[in-house]
């Protein structure tokens, strides 16, 4: 991230001094006045490359491309000199100190609206660049960075939020959520805040929801009561406690706030039939999960995780349990993935879209996968030598009765 920083400053730089340069050495009125409708042509030319590009026209690249070349030609029509010899103006010293501060600054707000920050977050690139994704190695590695950065900058809150989210990407959800409640103490009640941490938390106390999530999670629909994060956990909390009739009404909340046909709205639709059903209530009107072919129903995939017996002296009850699917072929990023204990196995586990770690890799987008299991003595999300791992042959995304057998050891 130094280097990106560091070549985005030289190059501002460079842009500087072509632009400044002209400035500040006398220029003929007559050119003065031509370079103004030069620049005001040149202006209205990179207005409507960025229009194109937010409309969709043009991709960063070329967007980028366009405003080179349209700045390249200002530059050359500012330099040309007139034949006709007029006389000289005094050099726009003022322009160009003004430039020289307001370029860079507004260089960084353009980028902070249109651009794309979090391309600067590893696990982003790595889910929408899987060609160019990084070791998983160096990735952890450009973490533990992270963490020392935001040591010495306590209140950077967007660092830590960061930190936060590349734990959770990594499976260390105790970290997570430690940095979580260093952001919650240092900013204004935040929804998406609360719920995340929420999350996290429950993670980290062995997948339950009991305790201090749900006083975080009802800090969140105190700030938010439509934040949909927050009602799907505190409806996942009330299905915990049994409380099948709670959890339904916290869920039914969510529909209004998807799009009726999205596969967000019948995995919504499927779980409040499921809590009515196991509360006696019923299901009041026909799903869109139910009415829905199963064609559309894809990215949920089903089964059981076993320990081979010979393997079993080599699992402590505590050693963490990573349940994950991949795509058959092509990236091996984890499309969706759940965290057990080893005193859970044999375990039943269900992946589907709302166990994605990132919104663009998903069950549903892949037809053909394969689920794997791994336990893992350090909890970490990258295989070391001593876990133990076992896979099935690629199955579809809508498979179920899925086995999977723990049966060796990486060396």
């Amino acid at each position: 991230m130094i280097e990106f920083w560091a070549g985005v400053a030289l190059l501002v730089a460079i842009a500087l001094w072509s632009i400044v340069r002209p400035l500040l050495r006398p220029k003929p009125r007559a050119q003065i006045v031509r370079s103004r409708e030069n620049i005001a042509f040149y202006r209205n030319q990179l207005r409507d490359v960025e229009d194109e590009f937010k409309s969709g026209a043009l991709s960063a690249e070329q967007r980028d491309q366009a405003k080179r070349e349209i700045e390249a030609r200002l530059l050359e029509d500012v330099d040309t000199t007139d034949d006709s010899r007029p006389l000289a103006a005094r050099p726009a010293r003022a322009t160009a100190y003004a430039l020289l501060a307001l370029i860079p600054l507004g260089a960084f707000a353009v980028y902070l609206v249109v651009g794309a920050p979090a391309a600067l977050d590893p696990a982003f690139v790595a889910a929408n660049d899987p060609a160019h994704a990084v070791d998983p190695k160096e990735l952890e590695a450009m973490v533990e960075r992270l963490a020392e950065k935001v040591k010495q900058e306590p209140d950077n809150v967007e660092g830590w939020v960061m930190l936060a989210r590349s734990y959770k990407h990594f499976g260390r959800f105790d970290e997570a959520a430690r940095a979580y409640a260093h952001v919650v103490a240092r900013v204004d009640a935040n929804a998406d805040l609360f719920a995340d941490y929420a999350d996290v938390l429950a993670m980290a106390q062995g997948q339950t929801l009991r305790g201090e999530p749900e006083k975080l999670i009802a800090k969140a629909l105190e700030v938010d009561p439509n934040n949909l994060k927050a009602l799907a956990l505190a409806g996942s909390a009330e299905f915990e406690k049994k409380n099948y009739a709670g959890a339904a009404k916290y869920w039914e909340r969510m529909r209004p706030l998807v799009p009726a046909d999205s596969e967000q709205a019948k995995a919504i639709d499927a779980n409040v039939a499921e809590a009515r059903g196991l509360a006696g209530l019923g299901t009041p009107e026909p799903t869109r999960a139910a009415a829905a072919p199963a064609a559309s129903r894809q990215g949920r995939v089903t089964g059981i995780v076993k320990l081979a017996p010979e393997l079993a002296s080599k699992v402590q009850p505590t050693d963490a349990v990573f349940v994950y699917a991949r795509a058959a072929t092509g990236p091996r990023m984890p499309l969706a993935i759940v965290r057990k204990q080893a005193r859970d196995l044999p375990l039943a586990f269900t992946l589907d879209d709302t166990s994605a770690m990132t919104p663009q890799m998903t069950l549903s987008k892949h037809e053909q996968v394969v689920i794997a299991a791994r336990v893992s003595k350090k909890a970490g999300a990258t295989p070391e030598p001593g876990d133990l791992e076992g896979m099935s042959t690629p199955v579809r995304n809508t498979a179920t009765d899925v086995n999977v057998v723990i049966d060796t050891e990486i060396r």
